[in-house]
């Protein structure tokens, strides 16, 4: 008894890479963990195999824009053929909405070990007025 159909065109590792565990739109996402804190909040964006120097941060009308380039296709001498490139070159960018009240320099970023850690401080909104009623006079 056979489970699997046969196929004529059957490639042991050209289906096994077809997973979508390997599909290069999964890897391109920059993976976040956000953690609230009492006077913050903290990101921590996975960004392996980036320097300090190809990722950008910027804030315009509220939102935190992080963009990383990676550029894999470098001047080598290439010996030899690939079978299969893997690795993504481009740009990749994620944005979060942190509010309209925080400015650049309230924003605080390290790099290390693959990993971005941004500090936001949490700031006061207006509170939302109350609801104030207007007599009606005859």
């Amino acid at each position: 008894m056979m489970l699997v159909p046969r196929r004529n065109d059957f490639d042991l590792l050209g289906d096994f890479f077809d997973e979508p565990f390997f599909k290069p739109e999964n890897s391109r996402v920059m993976k976040t963990d956000i953690k609230e804190h009492d006077d913050s909040y903290e990101l921590m964006v996975e960004l392996p195999g980036f320097d300090k120097d190809n990722i950008d941060m910027s804030i315009e009308e509220g939102y935190l824009t992080i963009e990383a380039n990676t550029n894999s296709s470098k001047d080598e001498e290439e010996k030899g053929k690939y079978v299969r490139r893997e690795r993504y070159s481009g740009t990749f960018s994620r944005s979060f909405y942190v509010g309209d009240d925080v400015t650049e320099d309230d924003i605080k970023a390290s790099f290390k070990n693959g990993v971005l850690d941004v500090n936001i401080p949490k700031k006061e909104t207006e509170k939302k007025s109350e609801k104030k009623y207007i007599e009606i006079k005859d």
